[in-house]
Order: C-alpha cells, then sequence, then structure tokens
C-alpha cells in the first residue's frame, strides 16, 4: 500500500514543524511524516532561556506550541518512521514499516540521536542505569547518587535539573574546560561549592560496573596522570553531543562528516545533491544545535521549496 503526496516533510522538530508551516501557507499541501522521535531532541530539554518571545519554557511544551500552529494550517502529519529510501528517480520512494510513499519533492528534518560512549558495558546496562535524557528518567533517582558524562549546555543543564532530585551528582569532562554558556557555568560552580555536584575535569569513563542487572559504579581515567578510580552511583547520564540520522540517505546523498551537505544548487541554500531534495535542522548544522537555528533553517528550506516550484 502507498501514499503519493507532491511534498513530503521528515521530522517533526523545530526544522520540520517550520517547514511545514510555511509551505503550507503557501498552499503546497504537505505531508509531514513524523518520526520515532515526535517532537525531536527539543523535547528533552529542561529549561529554554534563549527562544524569542519565550523567557523560560520546557522543551515539551515549546514543540506542543509549534504543533498546535502549524494544525492550524490543516497539514496532513502521519505518525510513522522512515526506514528506507530510493532516489534514484522521481518520484522518489520512502518506505515505512507500514507505507510506501511517493513524492516529487522531500524536506529531510529528521535530526539527530543522542551519542554513546561505545564501551561494551554500555550495552550490558542499557536502560539498566544509563540514560540520555534526565527530564525523563530523573526521578528514578530521587535521593541516589549519579553521574553526567559532558561539558556542554546539556550535560551542565542537566545536572542543574538532578541538583534538586538527586543526592549528588558527579560530572564527568573530558576536558579542562566546559563548553557551555558562562552563565549555565556560573551556577554550576554554585552547586560545587555546596558539595552537591563534584567534578572530575580531563577525565572519561573507562568502564560502566555492575552486577549485570543493574548498573552500580563507573570506572573513571584521568587522561592526564592516567590514575584510575571507582565512584558508585545509581544512574549515569549521557550528554555528549549528537550523530545525524543520515543511514539510510548512505550511497544516495552526498554527505559531510555523516551530515547532508547543502547548497549544491547555489540558488536554493538548503538543496542537497539530488534536485527536488532539500534538508535543514541540525541534520545540516551540526555544530549549532541551537532550536532558533534548526527552525529558521526550516523557513528557509520551505521557501526554497516555493521558488524550486515557481522556476520550474
Amino acid at each position: 500500500m502507498y501514499k503519493y503526496n507532491k511534498l513530503i516533510i521528515l521530522g517533526s522538530g523545530p526544522a520540520g514543524y517550520t517547514a511545514a508551516m510555511y509551505t503550507a501557507r503557501a498552499n503546497l499541501k504537505p505531508l509531514l511524516i513524523t518520526g520515532n522521535n515526535i517532537g525531536g531532541q527539543l523535547i528533552n530539554t529542561i529549561n529554554i532561556e534563549n527562544w524569542p518571545g519565550e523567557c523560560n519554557i520546557s522543551g515539551y511544551n515549546l514543540m506542543n506550541k509549534l504543533f498546535k500552529q502549524i494544525k492550524q494550517y490543516k497539514i496532513d502529519i502521519i505518525n510513522d518512521n522512515i526506514i528506507k529510501t530510493n532516489f534514484n528517480n522521481n518520484p522518489f520512494i520512502l518506505y515505512s514499516n507500514n507505507y510506501v510513499y511517493k513524492c516529487d519533492i522531500i524536506i529531510i528534518a529528521i535530526g539527530t540521536y543522542a551519542r554513546r560512549l561505545g564501551l561494551l558495558s554500555e550495552k550490558t546496562y542499557e536502560n539498566k542505569g544509563i540514560s540520555t535524557c534526565a527530564l525523563c528518567d530523573g526521578n528514578f533517582y530521587k535521593n541516589k547518587i549519579v553521574a553526567i558524562v559532558g561539558g556542554g549546555n546539556t550535560a551542565l543543564e542537566e545536572a542543574l535539573y538532578l541538583s534538586s532530585i538527586v543526592k549528588k551528582i558527579y560530572i564527568i569532562h573530558r576536558k579542562d574546560k566546559f563548553n557551555a554558556e558562562p552563565i549555565i557555568v556560573d551556577k554550576i560552580m554554585c552547586l560545587v561549592k555546596n558539595n552537591k555536584i563534584i567534578l572530575y575535569k580531563n577525565s572519561i569513563v573507562q568502564e560502566i560496573l555492575g552486577n549485570n542487572h543493574v548498573l552500580t559504579g563507573v570506572k573513571i581515567k584521568n587522561i592526564l596522570n592516567q590514575n584510575i578510580i571507582n565512584i558508585n552511583i545509581s544512574g549515569l547520564f549521557l550528554a555528549i553531543g549528537h550523530i545525524a540520522n543520515t543511514d539510510i540517505f548512505n550511497n544516495q546523498l552526498v554527505l559531510k562528516n555523516n551530515y547532508i551537505y547543502t547548497n549544491f544548487n547555489k540558488s536554493y541554500k538548503t538543496s542537497t545533491s539530488i534536485p527536488g531534495i532539500f534538508a535543514a535542522g541540525d541534520i545540516v548544522y551540526g555544530n549549532y544545535q541551537q532550536a532558533i537555528v534548526a527552525a529558521g533553517s526550516g523557513c528557509i528550506a520551505a521557501l526554497d521549496v516555493i521558488n524550486y516550484l515557481n522556476n520550474r
């Protein structure tokens, strides 16, 4: 069974929702396929202070607002996940477990997923003490001791969120300095002074410890002096970046460092290596990881599609 729509948008984060809104306003009647992670990575963000017009809002609430806004345009939204693509000819073909979709134009905005440590012991304790979302799983560790791996905005924001739930937090960061905004670092250092947070800088997780049923600790290695220590924890939160969801486009679209490479047609900034296929959001702008950048690129992709159709 297959569905045809002239324009299909893949992804339901800020880029996908914005692209859907702009193309719907241009009467292009897009079909939006949400993917498995409805709302995108942003729904895991606890507190957003830098979205224009919103002083303090959670990622979940922001995405819910965007969803309600695009619903006003009666956009066809399907909760489905694409697992295979065929871009050899037009119409393009997208496969899910439920349908085969065909379209003439695509905007890809399926974003990224959380990076893992790559340890063998990590697989043993997946969903047994390891988490990539403090907002989702924080309450499971009330009054317990946890660790967070990472040194960027996400890692420190999760530490701030967990600080009101857990007993103590270890932050494990492979560098000497954090990559987060100064205002967030200042808040973290206040908690360090109060012994709520203990820092392990220039350090990596060498092994995850446990009893095969549940995580009980981690082995930490200092990369400067090679010292190794074990710490006892009940939960480990990973916040070490993201990887682009580009596996289904391998050998079809040109990629750069696993992100979709764009601007092949200089008239359309979001154009990919195949005419009629455009890309926006974190799957392109991997270095920024900002909701406003993703939304802006979704707008650009929509305008590129409108101009592409007008010129064609």
